[in-house]
């Protein structure tokens, strides 16, 4: 399987699916961070960056 920035979000939204459920605590700062992220990779930041 090949990653592209595509698959970057799923991965993302499945480690933060997982952290939530095992640390309820953590959901504000895994959802700010999973929003950032998201936000980033959408505007084609981290393209510019080879990741």
């Amino acid at each position: 399987m090949v990653l592209t920035s595509a698959h970057i979000p799923a991965f993302v939204a499945l480690i933060a699916g997982v952290l939530i459920l095992v640390m309820p605590r953590l959901l504000n700062f895994i959802v700010a961070i999973y929003l950032i992220f998201t936000g980033l990779v959408g505007l084609g930041v981290l393209r510019a960056l080879h990741f």
